[in-house]
């Protein structure tokens, strides 16, 4: 019998510490430390986020090993977010995993964060199916809208993505807008719920096929409460969960109408999401009335693998580690990196 693989992933690309051992693809333990710190700002601080980093990575790591149940002699390898992310939040993922590989003397594995998002659906899971190539994937999250074509688990097609701004900030910016506090796209998740859909209309942006678009989104909304609040300066709190739905609503259209159109045009059948935004209820439940309308095979990564993860970053470093592809100690860590990289 093969000897067990345990590989330790680190993920520090933006505020979230977190570390996770999986074994042979299976998740053995998964540690998140959030950094509250960022609430009272609006958004992430990257120097507040490189230091609070520093405090958890220690700490986190060593619950991730004892939650395994496994020492650190145990690794058989350290995989680590390469990028992209914000400089120094990844330089203290790097050169923790580099320092501890070195001493063990184990591989160092580098992961890029994008195609970890994308990866995390082949997390051994006996609750989940894992798609089979080649498939669309939407990776959706803060940073980035992309629509990929994967052909295999390393080769992987961007066909259209956001000229301008990110979905996940469109959420987050249309909160800001309606006064609620940051990290605002659950929160419009949440009242939307409650909310009429169809409640108010927004345009939606005219741009390339499989192309994006949100600041035209964002400014629209804000133009359009700016307007209401004249007539009514009590509009926001009288039609909050209407609006939250009619935002919502709009933007799971657009996502839902460019996968129809990468569906038309690629004969690609098999679709799944990735990335932060992929926790939005509306855009789960879109996906799956697909599965029911147009025949599609459609894969939803559980919660806890859509936002910034360590577990999608072990596992891709599995998969990696079977390939023998491993870094150099001297890698360095990259702001920014395509999905294709």
């Amino acid at each position: 019998m093969d000897k067990p693989v345990y590989i330790l992933g680190i993920e520090s690309s933006c505020d979230d510490t977190s570390a996770a051992v999986i074994c042979d693809a299976k998740v053995l333990s998964n540690v998140v430390a959030n950094q509250e710190v960022h609430s009272k700002y609006g958004g992430v601080v990257p120097e507040l986020a490189s230091r609070a980093h520093q405090q958890n990575i220690v700490p986190v790591v060593q619950q991730a090993l004892s939650q395994a149940n496994i020492t650190k002699e145990q690794l058989s390898a350290i995989a680590f977010t390469k990028g992209p992310g914000l400089m120094g939040s990844l330089l203290v993922g790097t050169s923790f995993a580099k320092s501890l590989a070195l001493g063990l003397q184990i591989p160092l594995i580098d992961v890029n964060h994008m195609q970890a998002h994308i990866l995390a659906h082949f997390i051994d899971d006996e609750k989940s199916k894992k798609p089979t190539f080649p498939f669309i994937c939407l990776t959706i999250s803060g940073g980035h809208t992309q629509i990929v074509k994967v052909s295999d688990y390393f080769k992987m097609e961007i066909l259209g993505e956001t000229i301008d701004d990110a979905v996940g900030e469109a959420f987050d910016k249309s909160a800001k807008i309606l006064g609620l506090p940051y990290p605002g796209g659950p929160l419009i998740d949440k009242y939307a719920q409650l909310g009429n859909e169809k409640a108010f209309q927004f345009t939606k942006p005219k741009v390339g096929d499989l192309e994006f678009s949100f600041s035209g989104l964002k400014t629209g909304i804000l133009y359009f409460i700016q307007k209401q609040q004249r007539i009514n300066p009590k509009f926001i709190e009288e039609n909050l969960n209407d609006i939250c739905a009619s935002i919502q609503y709009t933007i799971a259209e657009i996502l839902m109408d460019k996968l129809k159109k990468a569906v038309k045009l690629t004969g690609i059948k098999q679709i799944a999401i990735a990335g932060g935004v992929s926790a939005n209820s509306e855009i789960r439940n879109r996906l799956q009335l697909a599965e029911k309308h147009f025949g599609w095979t459609t894969f939803v990564p559980k919660f806890e693998y859509t936002t910034d993860n360590a577990a999608m970053i072990a596992v891709t470093g599995y998969l990696k580690y079977l390939d023998h592809t491993y870094a150099a100690i001297s890698v360095s860590a990259k702001a920014r990196l395509k999905v294709t990289d």
